[in-house]
């Protein structure tokens, strides 16, 4: 009997013992189509889903290498019912297609028409068919393209969407593999797509729409960029926030044909429409009597690509305006596909299928992203505060442990530890975070610090002029910051799982020298703040990144190199 490091159960949960010497490789094999739910020192837990089987599905992975992955790995016999399980759950993908008909156009279509028969009677596709063409075809309004794959995803059997794209308006895009110098310091430079970029932009062209998961920091908008290449047409990207806009718009700058004339803003501050038009996710999502006011930017123009960029954060609006952009090439940007409100299969259906996802740890071992240490430093609540939080309501237990007084001390011994660091503090609370800033002597950026000194602060960041900056939320996304080296994150959104993520990518841009970069959780001990951080970890644990824990009374006393904590 092999001795594998996975256990696989009846109930879908697969168990891999983290210190087998082939539970590295189980853990890439199983990575494209399990969930991992729980990571503990010794076995992690991951679970089987739909999703997760027809995301593999779409991908390329068939029902059969599956299979043979757990059969491979599993330390007892897989239980039968389970492999038959996961082939049928896989069959269901692509049972139903949406295709153009010659004479009918739109039509939803099946080879199995008990399927097909038993999503129509359904309520919840009322409305969204027109007329039964055959015993295996119905007709489908386009408008109803997005809304009923949504349907056919909740009723268990999505559909495959064959039906192609318009053209879109024509506008040439290039990539330029010449780069100007940003700075004084550097020096015009050429480049060329890594091969994983290449793979992802070829993967989603393949597909025609879907979305590309990728490490922080390992150039997400060059695959942005090679998808509009790809494409030639006018593009509509949706970001964020004002600042990840201009830095698309800078990198877009660099790295293509495209020039700033070409490329318009339509944020809170500007409204230009251009073939490339960059967009906040806010501005699109802005009510005014009830109504978006901003939805004319959906038909400005005859769009022939969508880009999302952390597609992961897509607001719900956003979702509904999707449903009525079927008809384009949709590209969506993220580092995880995890949403703590649970509606990946609306990035499924709506957005596209995941078309390739590289694993962290394989993109830095081909050195494109710096290896990360990730500690845990733990601090003990003192009597009063822990009385404060013993009696205080539930809502109010996580400000009270996540803003504890002794972080201020740890947070201090930590910089200490990294004099040669560029060092970022994160948080959630302002007020705690302009009392560390204040106590640092370091610049503070939070929601309401205007563009422009947010611009400045940054600029000046990677420029080296300031070596500490504490950050809020504000943060999290698309802020490029190549230098930073050190990150101490003192409090969070509850147990967000794709903001640790991201986080930890604040820092992830590989280091001129090769070092190594350093991720601290400070977190107050038997408390919410505790449960929310294991929480947190999750993704990162999937991607191979294991957290020591430090106690806080230890510091002074361990190595500045946290490598020996």
């Amino acid at each position: 009997m092999p001795d594998g490091p996975l256990i696989v159960q009846s109930d879908k949960t697969l168990l891999l013992e983290v210190d087998h010497p082939s539970a590295e490789q189980a853990r890439r094999s199983i990575a494209p189509f399990a969930e991992l739910e729980r990571a503990p020192e010794h076995v992690h837990t991951y679970r089987l889903t739909a999703l997760g089987l027809w995301n593999a599905r779409a991908a390329g992975h068939d029902a059969e290498q599956v299979v043979s992955t757990l059969i491979e790995f599993s330390r007892y016999p897989v239980p039968h019912a389970l492999l038959v399980d996961v082939a049928e759950t896989m069959a269901r993908y692509g049972r139903l297609q949406l295709v153009q008909d010659p004479a009918h156009g739109l039509v939803l279509r099946s080879t199995d028409r008990a399927v097909l028969a038993e999503v129509l009677k359904s309520r919840r596709t009322a409305g969204l068919v027109g007329e039964r063409l055959d015993d295996a075809t119905v007709a489908v309004h386009p408008s109803e393209r997005g809304h009923l794959k949504q349907v056919l995803v909740k009723l268990g059997w999505p559909a495959e969407d064959l039906a192609g794209y318009v053209d879109g308006e024509k506008h040439p895009i290039e990539l330029n593999h010449t780069t100007e110098p940003r700075t004084p310091h550097e020096k015009a430079s050429t480049w060329e797509m890594r091969p994983y970029q290449a793979q992802a932009v070829d993967g989603f062209w393949h597909g025609g729409s879907g979305v590309v998961v990728l490490p922080c920091g390992a150039g997400k908008t060059i695959v942005g960029a090679g998808a509009m290449a790809k494409s030639g047409t006018t593009t509509l990207i949706l970001v964020t926030n004002t600042v990840s806009a201009r830095q698309w718009r800078d990198e877009l700058v660099r790295r293509t044909s495209l020039t700033e004339d070409e490329i318009g803003e339509y944020s809170g501050a500007r409204k230009e429409i251009k073939p490339v038009t960059i967009a906040t996710y806010q501005v699109l999502t802005t009510k005014r009597k009830g109504v978006y006011t901003h939805l004319e930017l959906l038909d400005a123009r005859d769009w022939g690509l969508v880009l999302y960029d952390e597609v992961h954060l897509l607001p719900a609006p956003v979702f509904r305006m999707t449903a009525d952009l079927q008809a384009r090439r949709r590209l969506g940007l993220t580092a995880t596909l995890v949403r703590e409100d649970g509606r990946e299969d609306e990035v499924f259906s709506l957005i596209g299928p995941k078309r390739f996802d590289a694993p962290w740890k394989d993109i830095e071992a081909q050195g494109y992203i710096a290896p990360a240490d990730c500690v845990e430093v733990r601090l003990t609540l003192p009597e009063s505060e822990r009385m404060t939080y013993a009696t205080a309501e539930m809502e109010d237990k996580y400000r009270l442990a996540a803003s504890a007084s002794g972080k201020k001390k740890v947070v201090e011994q930590i910089v200490a530890r990294h004099p040669n660091d560029q060092v970022l503090v994160i948080g959630q609370y302002i007020d705690q975070l302009e009392e560390l800033a204040e106590h640092l002597g370091a610049p503070i950026i939070t929601g309401g610090t205007t563009n422009k000194e947010r611009q400045r602060l940054f600029g000046a960041f990677r420029e080296g002029e300031i070596s500490r900056l504490v950050v809020s939320k504000v943060a999290n996304y698309s802020v490029d910051l190549p230098e930073a080296s050190v990150a101490i994150q003192v409090s969070g959104s509850f147990g967000s799982r794709q903001e640790e993520a991201q986080r930890l990518g604040r820092i992830m841009r590989p280091k001129a020298d090769g070092r190594t970069a350093h991720f601290y959780a400070v977190v107050a001990r038997d408390t919410v703040d505790q449960d929310f951080a294991a929480h947190r970890q999750r993704f990162l644990a999937e991607q191979g990144y294991a957290y020591r824990i430090v106690d806080a009374e230890d510091l002074d006393e361990s190595p500045a190199d946290s490598s020996a904590l």
